[in-house]
């Protein structure tokens, strides 16, 4: 039986007074919590803003994968320090919350489209985007290290925050190829913080730290001194974390690897990811510039 137009219409606007108003709790509850990102990124990022974010550079966040603006946000508190912000999201609904999160904010424009390495630097750029700019967040579940390539290839953040494929421990290298279709599926994402730690030291950054999955970057000419290499920031910010196997219990079926020679961790990856072969890159040292 098909539904009548009208009663699809009422059930359409009915959702979508339901995503405001969650919108709205959202505000309220984060803002009651003292922090809108998942874990203490929010924090991290202001006290490294504080010490090492050079006051020439233009304070303007660009979060890439932004949602709806609010929930999980690593820029919604930048966001309401006045900063100059671009939110770029793919799904239509969030686009629509996002753009409602921001729009009591002169300095805040919300931009609609899938990130790829192809358009990236073109949307930051006809959104006025300086090329020294503050903060870079990005999370697309997907793409990351291709858009984050590209980005780094002709802007210069002063701060990264990019989320890595937890489950991948040093010195595995492993990236998901390019893929305009991607979808997430079971722990099939990203690239590993080995993999990071390659395409900073190409482009002249450093990983700063881990906060769980999330890696934070900075430009070797500003903040070499605080840098971490990945397996240190792997230990302290993912695998000796009291609360990692409560916090990421979905991950246990992939625990074996923290245990595994890299050799014997390759061919594990190999096996686990059987359905996906041939779509990443996997090694012990880095890659080449013929393989990716």
């Amino acid at each position: 039986m098909r539904v009548p137009l009208e009663i699809m219409q009422l059930t359409k606007t009915a959702q979508d007074y339901a995503s405001i108003l969650e919108l709205g709790l959202q505000k309220f509850r984060y803002s009651l919590r003292g922090r809108y990102s998942h874990a203490n990124e929010q924090q991290i990022l202001r006290r490294y803003i504080d010490q090492l974010l050079p006051q020439h550079y233009a304070r303007t966040v660009v979060d890439i994968g932004a949602g709806n603006g609010v929930r999980w946000s690593n820029s919604y508190a930048l966001v309401l320090e006045n900063w100059k912000v671009l939110g770029v999201e793919a799904d239509a609904g969030k686009y629509a919350l996002l753009s409602r999160a921001y729009r009591r904010f002169s300095c805040a424009q919300a931009f609609q489209s899938l990130a790829s390495p192809d358009n990236i630097c073109k949307i930051l750029e006809d959104s006025g985007i300086e090329k020294e700019f503050g903060v870079l967040s990005l999370d697309i579940d997907g793409n990351d290290y291709w858009v984050l390539n590209a980005i780094l290839s002709r802007f210069r953040p002063g701060l990264v925050v990019t989320e890595i494929n937890e489950n991948i421990p040093p010195p595995l290298r492993f990236v998901v190829k390019l893929d305009p279709a991607f979808e997430l599926r079971h722990h099939f994402f990203g690239y590993s913080i080995s993999a990071l730690e390659d395409l900073c030291q190409e482009h002249g950054y450093g990983i700063l730290q881990l906060e769980y999955n999330n890696a934070f970057l900075a430009p070797r000419e500003f903040a070499a001194q605080h840098f971490r290499d990945a397996e240190t920031a792997y230990r302290e910010g993912y695998l000796n974390r009291p609360a990692r196997k409560t916090r990421f219990a979905g991950n246990l079926d992939m625990e074996a690897l923290q245990t595994l020679s890299p050799e014997e961790g390759m061919q594990f990856i190999r096996k686990f990811f059987a359905r996906d072969e041939g779509n990443y890159y996997l090694a012990k040292e880095p890659f080449s510039k013929e393989t990716l």
